[in-house]
């Protein structure tokens, strides 16, 4: 899956006008599918707009960091198209999901988050089978809800469907090894095998 996204979601990041999002992502897909990638094409939004305009140019999967909670059309776009959907865990917001975030029990409360909006997308007409979840590491969790949501991954596996896990030299890995943001390669790297065994 190449996942192509034109608004930031790192922590403290502002929203993009969807015209904006448009032309960042828009010629990025023509331009993969005009070039025969065979990889499965994700677009990154919240965005019902910049979703159709993605799938119309390619795109199968929509990625919503929000769950299908920002924009009330993208369930709907989603189901009518046919498209896969990831539906991720996050605290908050971009701009304010770092900010002191707690949980009683995280795999837990993530857990039944992801269960209610597969919920949600199913009663609203997206197949099951069409369902990708993600507990959204780094997004409103610390260092050790991180490493407690990846220890604890077969907790988020047993909801039945594929998971999705985005560790790319995120700020945890960061504390764990010390490294700054472009030296985090080989930490990306053991997370994500720790994640698949």
């Amino acid at each position: 899956i190449l996942d192509i996204g034109g608004e930031s979601t790192r922590p403290g990041a502002h929203p993009v006008p969807e015209a904006e999002e448009l032309r960042r992502v828009v010629p990025v897909i023509s331009g993969l599918i005009s070039a025969g990638v065979t990889a499965r094409i994700s677009i990154d939004t919240t965005k019902a707009g910049v979703a159709a305009a993605a799938l119309e140019a390619g795109a199968t999967l929509v990625n919503d960091v929000s769950a299908l909670r920002a924009d009330p059309a993208l369930t709907g776009l989603v189901a009518d198209a046919g498209a896969d959907v990831c539906l991720m865990h996050m605290l908050g917001e971009p701009r304010t999901m770092q900010s002191d975030p707690h949980y009683g029990d995280v795999v837990a409360e993530v857990k039944a988050f992801l269960i209610k909006r597969m919920a949600f997308a199913i009663d609203r007409g997206i197949a099951e089978e069409r369902i990708m979840l993600d507990p959204g590491i780094g997004f409103g969790k610390t260092c050790e809800h991180n490493l407690e949501l990846l220890r604890r991954l077969p907790e988020i596996t047993a909801i039945g469907r594929p998971v999705v896990i985005g560790t790319s030299r995120k700020s945890f890995l960061g504390r764990i090894t010390g490294r700054e943001v472009d030296d985090r390669l080989a930490a990306t790297i053991a997370s994500n095998v720790i994640a698949f065994e």
